[in-house]
């Protein structure tokens, strides 16, 4: 039986990524996408909705079974910490909670090595209430993903953060251990990996960290 599917951030690295492979899914029969513009994709599974996030209400989301979230900003980016809040949180939230009450049942999100509520740095905090307040949803399945540096294209210039993927990069064979969930996931296979976890479809709520992406990607022997 196939399945439907939301996406929101279909324009990020990682957002980019899931829906080139949402597309390509046979799971799915319907793809649609919630963003403040559309991506430059036309294919006959996939419906975009261009909406204002900010007044995003019951009508602006379709019934689906699948919802992924892959929105994400940076504090610079954003221009503040409280609209870095408002989209890495508060919308992410409201579309989960808005798909949710139209039936939705299973959810996977992207979220940041480190992320807890009561952690002393804003953006681990951020993620971390993002985490625990769709959570609290009342999901059958939620998937929470973990990377910590995310390789791939960025359209944004991030100097640091560029600076600092290629750090992971070198250092990757030496992360063992408990340094292990610290290396650096291509967005392709974080994409892979978010969707083979809602295949899989096991109840409750998961943390996924560098190994589960790992082995949710692996090719079946």
């Amino acid at each position: 039986m196939t399945r439907s599917a939301l996406l929101v951030g279909a324009t990020g690295l990682v957002g980019g990524q899931l829906l080139a492979r949402l597309l390509r899914e046979p799971l799915y029969d319907r793809v649609t996408v919630l963003a403040r513009r559309p991506p430059a994709v036309e294919h006959p599974r996939l419906e975009t909705r261009v909406v204002d996030f900010d007044g995003l209400g019951p009508d602006d989301v379709p019934v689906v079974d699948d919802v992924y979230g892959a929105l994400g900003s940076t504090i610079r980016k954003a221009g503040s910490q409280e609209a870095f809040r408002r989209i890495d949180q508060h919308y992410t939230v409201t579309v989960a909670r808005l798909a949710h009450d139209a039936g939705a049942r299973r959810l996977a999100v992207v979220s940041s090595m480190g992320a807890a509520a009561a952690s002393h740095a804003f953006y681990l905090r951020v993620k971390g209430d993002m985490e625990e307040q769709v959570g609290a949803l009342g999901y059958e399945q939620v998937e929470i993903f973990r990377p910590s540096f995310i390789l791939g294209p960025r359209a944004e210039r991030r100097t640091a953060e560029r600076a600092g993927m290629a750090a992971a990069t070198l250092l990757a064979p030496a992360l063992v251990g408990p340094a292990r969930p610290y290396r650096p996931v291509h967005a392709g296979q974080l994409a892979a990996a978010m969707i083979a976890a809602l295949r899989e479809t096991r109840p409750g709520t998961a943390v996924r960290t560098y190994d589960d992406f790992v082995r949710l990607t692996a090719a079946p022997e």
